[in-house]
C-alpha cells in the first residue's frame, strides 16, 4: 500500500478550505484532524469535500497536535500565528506546510527556519506561482541560457479595488504584518527572484500609501471573510519600491489593493542580455530579443493551461517528505522574503534605502 502523510489542518476557512480540498484529492495525503477557532468551518469543509464526518475537530492546535498521531500540519491561519503553530509542530516532530507569508517579521521567520533544522523536518511555504505552466516554461528557458544574464526587471500585482477583510486581521498590521505588499507581494516577488536564479537581496527602497481606507467601492478580490463594520485599518493600500541584489541585478515592485488604474493585473517582466520576457496572468508569455543578424524578434510560445499552482506546490511538499524529492523552496528563501518586505516598510518610514 502506498504510504500516505497523516496531516492535521490549522485554519480551514478561506485558503485553508482550499488546502483541505487539495489534500483530499491527493493520494499521498490522509486527512486526520482539523482545527479552527470557528469549528463550523471544519464541519463545512468535511461536507463540502465529502470527507469522513468522524474526522476530529479542535479549536486548539496544541491539543490537536498533542492528541493526534500526525506526520505534518498544514497551516492557513491569520499571519501572526504562522510561526507559533509551525514551531510547536516542529517541537513535536512534525513536518510543516504553511500558507504565505512565511511570517510577519524576520525574527519569526528565523525561528521557523531554525526550529525546522533542529527537528530535522521539512518546512515549506506556499509558492504557488512557481508551479504554473508558464512559470515552468520560463524557468527552463532561462536555465538553458536562452535569456543570458538577467540583470533587471519589474513585477507587481495591482488592483483597482480589492481590499480584503476590511477592519479584520488583513488590515491590522499587528496581525497581518502589512497590506498588499505582504499579502500580494510575496507571490510576484518570489516568482521574479526564483526566475532570476535566487540572487541574495542586499538593499531595498520603497514608498507606501494608504489613501483608500474609507472607500466603499470593491471588486472581485474584496474578501469579506474576516471583515468588521468597525475595525482597524493601519496598513498600506499601495506599495512601490526597488530591490537590489548581490549580483548587481535590480527589481522594481508595485502592489496595491486599491488605486485608480485601468484594471487589475499581475505581471513579471525580466530583461536578459539575450532575451527579455513577460509573464502574464492569463498563462501566456512573451519573449523579446535580437537574433544573430541584428533583427528584433518577438515570440509567444505555447505553455498550455496554467494548472493549479496551489495543488502542485502541496504535491511537491508531499513528495519531499515521503520520497525525498529535492526541495524547490528552502527556508532561507522565506527569511530573505520577509527581510525584503520588512525593509521596504522601514524604508517607507525613514525615506532612506535600507541595507539588508
Amino acid at each position: 500500500m502506498e504510504k500516505k502523510l497523516r496531516v492535521g489542518f490549522v485554519g480551514t476557512g478561506g485558503m485553508g478550505s482550499n488546502h483541505v480540498r487539495i489534500h483530499s484529492e491527493n493520494p499521498l495525503s490522509q486527512i486526520v484532524a482539523m482545527c479552527d477557532l470557528i469549528p463550523e468551518r471544519c464541519e463545512n469543509a468535511k461536507k463540502r469535500f465529502n470527507l469522513d464526518p468522524n474526522i476530529p475537530v479542535y479549536t486548539d492546535f496544541r491539543e490537536m497536535i498533542d492528541k493526534e498521531q500526525l506526520d505534518a500540519v498544514d497551516i492557513s491561519t491569520s499571519n501572526e500565528f504562522h510561526s507559533i503553530v509551525a514551531c510547536y509542530a516542529f517541537e513535536h516532530g512534525l513536518h510543516v506546510f504553511c500558507e504565505k507569508p512565511d511570517a510577519i517579521n524576520v525574527s519569526e521567520a528565523m525561528r521557523m527556519k531554525e526550529a525546522s533544522e533542529k527537528a530535522g523536518k521539512v518546512l515549506m511555504c506556499m509558492r504557488n506561482n512557481r508551479y504554473y505552466s508558464n512559470s515552468q516554461y520560463l524557468k527552463k528557458f532561462i536555465e538553458a541560457g536562452k535569456a543570458g544574464e538577467i540583470y533587471c526587471g519589474r513585477c507587481g500585482w495591482i488592483r483597482r479595488r480589492g481590499i480584503p477583510g476590511r477592519g479584520g486581521w488583513f488590515t491590522t498590521k499587528a496581525r497581518s504584518g502589512g497590506g498588499p505588499l505582504i499579502d500580494l507581494g510575496v507571490h510576484m516577488i518570489d516568482l521574479s527572484i526564483w526566475l532570476m536564479g535566487n540572487p541574495t537581496p542586499v538593499a531595498v527602497s520603497g514608498c507606501t500609501y494608504s489613501k483608500f481606507h474609507d472607500t466603499t467601492a470593491q471588486q472581485g478580490h474584496a474578501r469579506e471573510i474576516d471583515a468588521r463594520e468597525v475595525g482597524t485599518f493601519d496598513v498600506e493600500d499601495l506599495a512601490m519600491g526597488m530591490i537590489r541584489f548581490d549580483n548587481g541585478a535590480c527589481l522594481q515592485i508595485e502592489f496595491s489593493w486599491a488605486s485608480n488604474i485601468e484594471k487589475e493585473q499581475r505581471f513579471v517582466e525580466l530583461r536578459g542580455t539575450k532575451a527579455g520576457f513577460a509573464w502574464h496572468d492569463d498563462g501566456t508569455v512573451g519573449i523579446f530579443g535580437e537574433d544573430e543578424n541584428g533583427v528584433l524578434f518577438d515570440m509567444a510560445p505555447k505553455c498550455g493551461q496554467m494548472g493549479d499552482g496551489h495543488a502542485r506546490a502541496i504535491d511537491h511538499f508531499l513528495h519531499i517528505v515521503l520520497e525525498g524529492a529535492k526541495p524547490d523552496y528552502v527556508p532561507q528563501q522565506g527569511v530573505n522574503m520577509i527581510k525584503i518586505l520588512n525593509a521596504i516598510y522601514k524604508s517607507a518610514e525613514t525615506g532612506k534605502e535600507v541595507l539588508l
